[in-house]
């Protein structure tokens, strides 16, 4: 219980921080994060969820990048 509190809080921490960033910065930021979290099942699965992790933050990041320059090239912010 004392675990899951400490990761809404740390959660809710991060995404307050997110208030203030251009549309680009969130969109790589968001997924780099669902790139890692995503890494990291895949890596716990196959047995090293921290490389699988930091794997997953870097695909996840270049994602993020080419969404945000796809919705550019379509006039959006």
């Amino acid at each position: 219980m004392k675990r899951t509190m400490v990761l809404v809080m740390v959660v809710a921490l991060l995404a307050g921080g997110c208030s203030g960033m251009s549309y680009t910065e969130q969109r790589v930021i968001s997924g780099t994060a669902i790139g890692a979290g995503g890494g990291a099942l895949i890596g716990w699965a196959a047995g090293s969820p921290a490389a699988g992790a930091a794997i997953g933050a870097g695909a996840g990041a270049l994602g993020g990048f080419l969404y945000d320059r796809y919705e550019k090239s379509q006039g959006r912010p």
